[in-house]
């Protein structure tokens, strides 16, 4: 019985997972956490001192990223914030600003 109930939790982890990464909107949800500092679907106030996220080229956030994750670009709060994502989220997370208008 041990063993269906196994079987059975790895299923349920298995298609979670599937769903989850199935999810169109799954880089638009992700990116939402941005909006405070980097404005609505990454267009920020103009003169507020935060990079303007949408349409810039995927690879230049994926590399900004990257530099505050590594700790290698100075920031005050976007080390945390980095940190907290997998490359994968990430990679999402920029492909949905540089689609942006």
């Amino acid at each position: 019985m041990k063993l269906h109930a196994h079987l059975a939790a790895l299923c349920l982890l298995a298609t979670a997972g599937a769903s989850h990464a199935a999810d169109p909107n799954l880089g638009r949800n992700l990116a939402a956490t941005c909006a405070n500092c980097h404005g609505t679907n990454g267009n920020a106030v103009k003169g507020s001192g935060m990079d303007a996220l949408a349409g810039m080229d995927k690879a230049k956030i994926l590399q900004k990223l990257a530099d505050f994750k590594s700790g290698d670009k100075p920031a005050s709060i976007m080390h945390q914030i980095s940190k907290g994502y997998s490359e994968a989220q990430l990679d999402l997370i920029a492909g949905y600003f540089a689609g942006q208008k």
